[in-house]
């Protein structure tokens, strides 16, 4: 749905409910689109960002080389000069 910024002001309280339903608001001024009506998402409460991020540092440890390798992974891109190879 495209509305111009002045008939917008008339009509707010029900564009903001239409697009928190899910509709597509865009704002026009002088015929031309301007902004979009969005709805803000509800940020996620403690627990589930500290699950998050305990599921992202599990990843990590997973992926993580250790030992004498693991400093010298990136080796192959350089002759034994050490310069790029």
């Amino acid at each position: 749905m495209k509305i111009s910024v002045t008939e917008a002001k008339g009509q707010l309280t029900e564009l903001v409910r239409r697009a928190e339903a899910g509709d597509d608001i865009v704002l026009t001024r002088h015929g031309h689109p301007a902004v979009r009506l969005v709805p803000v998402q509800a940020p996620s409460d403690r627990k589930a960002r500290r699950v998050l991020l305990e599921a992202v540092r599990a990843s990590g440890v997973m992926k993580a080389t250790t030992g004498a390798h693991a400093a010298r992974s990136q080796d192959f891109l350089y002759s034994d000069d050490g310069l790029p190879g």
